[in-house]
């Protein structure tokens, strides 16, 4: 696996399922501002204002056209290998939520703090532990990390260095993840 940070906005993530786990990944492709298009028969209520395109029906082959990425997510094994079937011969990156093999990427667990993320990825062998440790990790990093990234990415934008109070506060901060 290689960790890797995307733009997605404004592009075409395409997520088969209605349940859940897609409820989950819709968000989260929402909060990275992607256009979200979701296809299921069923859909959850909270998934219908996530969606900006929604189809209430089952996938077909050539839902996948103009996809960026694509998310299999529903509770079926035929649906979830043909939406990577699809995926893979068009080149578009897939991840396959009951099956992670069949897909070409795994969606890490992500602790945000402002422009800060964190991400943990066991490389789908175990969300639940990556889960688990990115919520560990919430207690070291708290809401000021917001603050000091924000400081930091202003001073980068003018061509400066930063303070050394700004400096000090990074290190002091740093300091507790030691213990």
């Amino acid at each position: 696996m290689y960790p890797v940070f995307m733009d997605l906005e404004g592009r075409r993530c395409v997520v088969v399922g209605g349940g859940e786990v897609a409820n989950r990944k819709a968000r989260k492709l929402l909060q990275a501002r992607a256009e979200v298009v979701v296809i299921s028969p069923e859909v959850r209520p909270g998934l219908e204002s996530v969606a900006v395109e929604l189809s209430r029906r089952p996938y077909e082959d050539g839902d996948l056209e103009g996809a960026y990425l694509a998310f299999a997510a529903t509770d079926s094994r035929e649906v979830n290998a043909a939406v990577a079937r699809e995926a893979n011969a068009k080149n578009i990156p897939v991840n396959v939520a009951d099956r992670p093999s069949e897909g070409s990427f795994a969606v890490p667990s992500v602790l945000r703090r402002g422009r800060m993320q964190v991400a943990v990825s066991t490389g789908g062998a175990s969300p639940s532990l990556a889960r688990s440790i990115k919520d560990e990790l919430e207690g070291v990093f708290g809401a000021e990390w917001a603050g000091l990234v924000e400081e930091l990415a202003i001073a980068r934008r003018n061509g400066e260095k930063a303070d050394e109070r700004l400096e000090r506060e990074v290190v002091r901060c740093l300091s507790r993840l030691r213990g």
